[in-house]
């Protein structure tokens, strides 16, 4: 794929090192810049997109903290790499910015880059291009929601789960997708939101509820008891009878109770504590599971693992993807398992993206993983494929 590449270093010999890495790599349209005031005129006034720039962190002049700050004001579209050879956690820090400012980040790389990870780089930017064009940039309002869960344009997919240490696949996680009968799929990102401050949230996790069960019965009538995970709102815990529905909902199915399993972003418990203590204790005495979601991104968590009866724990990708080559990650990763299982919880691995994430949750002991590694969420029929393939791939695993 074309792609149009700005170097910013202010050090002569990285700068041309890099560009001719990007070169051998078949990139042919790179610009070099040897200051970030240079790199800031090139894109105000060039003529040409740029879709990625590879900034260095400590720059005279304009450091690359500022550079950044340019970006942002400037509405950058592009993606963003920074490479330093600065210490690992200035340049962590430096990437948390970037991503707070809304950024496309691709990455954070030591000097000297190697070109392994160059590509990985250039492979997520193309992969970031070609989604372009999908409606997730589109906005959609509250009446076309409403619509969309009326006439069952609203679908799950399914990213499996599975175990780390003898590769059985164990369970899936429903993500709900919108068939947009214009826009094709529609990624939650896009209406959500909408749902949740329009009071659309319930009708809709009733409808992901309702469709993964169903789905869970029917893979477990096939020979897949597999235990299935679906992520509620908390606007769905403001109501005191809703463990009371999501009980009704998996018995209608004929799906064992203990076969569900519902996520709760962590960063969202503490807005009621109250109801979230009555509705969450009662979904376990139901003896429904209860995952922690995304845990490590938000306020609360010792306090939450304390006080809520959460019997699963998912690690965040932003931790999990690329642990092995960073001592900070690492040590969070095999912090949160160590804690997690003296409490007795099950640790699951979010965003495992290559096979050097999943050697490392291997060698550290993590129950489960997903990501892309293991398979993207699929659709409902696709799953029992997948699942023969996974087995024939892993049998002597």
């Amino acid at each position: 794929m074309r792609m149009r590449i700005l170097v910013v270093d202010d050090e002569a010999f990285v700068r041309e090192l890099l560009t001719h890495q990007l070169t051998r790599l078949g990139m042919t349209e790179v610009t070099a810049c040897e200051g970030a005031q240079e790199a800031l005129w090139v894109l105000r006034e060039g003529h040409d997109h740029t879709d990625l720039v590879f900034c260095d962190l400590q720059m005279p002049e304009m450091d690359g903290v500022e550079f950044i700050r340019h970006l942002v004001g400037m509405g950058y579209q592009g993606g963003l790499v920074l490479v330093s050879g600065e210490d690992e956690r200035i340049l962590h820090t430096a990437e948390k910015l970037a991503h707070a400012h809304k950024l496309t980040m691709l990455g954070a790389l030591h000097k000297p880059v190697s070109s392994h990870r160059l590509q990985q780089v250039l492979q997520e930017r193309t992969r970031h291009i070609a989604a372009l064009p999908r409606a997730e940039r589109k906005t959609y309002g509250a009446a076309a929601l409403l619509r969309a869960i009326t006439n069952g344009e609203l679908v799950n997919f399914y990213q499996p789960q599975v175990d780390v240490a003898s590769c059985a696949i164990t369970g899936v996680e429903a993500l709900v997708r919108w068939r947009h009968p214009e826009d094709g799929v529609v990624f939650p990102d896009q209406f959500i939101h909408v749902a949740e401050e329009n009071g659309l949230i319930d009708a809709l996790t009733l409808v992901v509820l309702k469709a993964a069960v169903q789905d869970a019965r029917l893979w477990q009538d096939a020979g897949f008891p597999l235990q299935v995970s679906v992520n509620v709102s908390m606007d769905n815990l403001a109501a005191l009878d809703f463990p009371d529905v999501v009980e009704g909902v998996a018995t209608d199915a004929g799906l064992p109770i203990t076969s569900l399993t519902l996520e709760v972003t962590e960063s969202q418990l503490m807005k009621n504590p109250r109801a979230s203590l009555d509705i969450l204790t009662r979904l376990r005495l139901k003896r429904i599971g209860l995952s922690i979601d995304d845990f490590g991104t938000g306020n609360s968590s010792l306090a939450q693992l304390h006080d809520i009866p959460f019997n699963e724990l998912k690690v965040d990708r932003g931790f999990v993807h690329g642990a092995c080559r960073d001592a900070s990650l690492r040590a969070i990763v095999e912090a949160s398992l160590g804690m997690a299982h003296q409490l007795g919880l099950k640790v699951v691995a979010e965003g495992v993206e290559d096979r050097e994430d999943w050697e490392f949750l291997r060698t550290i002991g993590c129950d489960l993983a997903q990501g892309w590694f293991i398979a993207k969420a699929m659709p409902a029929a696709e799953l029992p494929v997948w699942i023969d393939s996974w087995q024939r791939r892993h049998s002597s695993a």
